[in-house]
């Protein structure tokens, strides 16, 4: 197995700090503000399209079609459209999602875009920069007036906030050095995007090396082997989430203090689900059900086969399948890595419908490897060890984050002005 590249990635970490801190001895405080102009005579938002299910299909024909959860929610899976009803963007492009999750802007994404997203195009290019206005949207005066103008319950749509949307408008090349500061910031971000994405490669190695028997643990020599395999539903009870109601979105069901997990809860939790977006009130439980802590989850719609543990009682929905192993057999946290391992697979074998589906009948049957527990044990402990390393580089990042929220928020209020360089 590889080992940790920690000196050359600890180098580079260095680098980037010498560099924010050079970017931070440039600017100095001034409290007078800028005036703020609507955005809407800067730019215009072009409205992406539904091209149709019928024209979607994930073999790669036609376009890459993009999703607001493709953009919001991070979910890797990606359908293409062969319809000529589409709206296109290119990497250099900025995107604005108003429906969904009102608010998240990016670039560097190609492709068509659905009706949720909008294509920002700036009307005087030589008046403002392209990447001023990336930044800007995320302040926090910006993305508070998206969400005071949003409307709906779970999903939001914030279409009507553009109106209400103003901006400030620093001289050019104060642009260009607000620019410079907050990509250098992101560049330590992005950075350890990195480092987080290749200790996840090495992880996925160490999987499919275990799960084939190909594993030898160094400290206790031991050659762990697969002692058989057994189908799902013998060595574990597999139960559907629930909520009952139609349609789902209707409000008097929300807003108690009963966690209520959802899709993507599970695809952004790395293996265990620590939060929660959405809660439920006694009305809401009545059409739902509690799943206890250390229930494994599997999401089984749309986002095929990613698992996680939760780390507390909750509710979740049908979409969703809670399966608690059998202790004589099965490891918890060992079950939920296998599971993890074989989300590809599943995803590939789902049947493909409009959108694809998998459901308990699919789990029952999936074939699960059996070691001695102990063994089980030592492989969740040995996986562990490797996420351990993922979080420390996660916090490293949300650092980064936050930094770049702070010089953020304060450059566009003008608490901060840059001098000359």
């Amino acid at each position: 197995m590889s080992t940790w590249p920690t000196k050359k990635l600890g180098e580079t970490s260095v680098s980037l700090n010498s560099k924010i801190k050079m970017q931070k001895s440039r600017l100095q405080l001034k409290n007078k503000k800028w005036d703020y102009i609507p955005i809407l005579k800067y730019c215009d938002f072009e409205r992406g399209t539904e091209p149709g299910s019928a024209s979607y299909n994930r073999e790669g024909d036609g376009v890459p079609f993009i999703r607001v959860g493709n953009i919001a929610a991070q979910i890797q899976e990606q359908i293409y459209t062969v319809s000529k009803n589409i709206k296109l963007c290119k990497k250099d492009d900025l995107l604005l999602v108003l429906d969904g999750s009102p608010g998240v802007v990016v670039r560097g994404i190609e492709g068509a875009f659905s009706s949720g997203i909008r294509r920002i195009i700036i009307k005087n290019p030589g008046k403002i920069l392209k990447a001023f206005i990336l930044y800007v949207l995320q302040a926090n005066f910006v993305q508070n007036t998206i969400k005071e103008y949003s409307t709906g319950v779970t999903i939001k749509h914030a279409s009507k906030s553009l109106e209400y949307i103003q901006i400030p408008l620093p001289s050019f090349p104060e642009q260009q050095k607000i620019v410079e500061v907050l990509d250098t910031i992101q560049e330590g971000v992005n950075v350890q995007d990195k480092i987080i994405e290749k200790i996840k490669e090495m992880k996925k190695s160490l999987l499919n090396e275990i799960f084939n028997s190909k594993f030898k643990n160094q400290k206790s020599k031991l050659q762990i082997k697969i002692q058989k395999w057994e189908k799902l539903e013998e060595v574990a009870k597999i139960e559907r989430g629930k909520f009952a109601h139609r349609p789902r979105n209707a409000p008097e069901y929300y807003g108690g203090d009963i966690p209520f997990i959802q899709t993507n809860d599970v695809t952004l939790s790395n293996g265990h689900i620590k939060k929660y977006n959405q809660t439920l009130n006694k009305k809401g439980l009545s059409v739902s059900r509690i799943f206890p802590r250390g229930t494994i989850v599997i999401t089984i719609a749309a986002n095929i086969g990613y698992s996680a543990i939760i780390d507390f009682d909750s509710a979740f929905p049908d979409s969703l399948v809670g399966i608690t192993p059998n202790k004589n057999e099965l490891d918890s946290e060992y079950l939920n890595y296998y599971l993890m391992s074989q989300q590809k697979k599943m995803d590939e074998e789902a049947p493909r419908g409009t959108q694809k589906n998998i459901n308990i009948q699919f789990l029952n049957k999936w074939l699960v490897p059996i070691f001695l527990l102990p063994e089980q044990r030592e492989i969740a402990e040995i996986l562990q060890t490797v996420d351990r390393k993922i979080e420390i580089e996660q916090k490293k990042k949300a650092l980064y984050e936050e930094l770049f929220k702070t010089m953020l928020n304060k450059l566009m209020n003008r608490e901060i002005k840059i001098t000359k360089i």
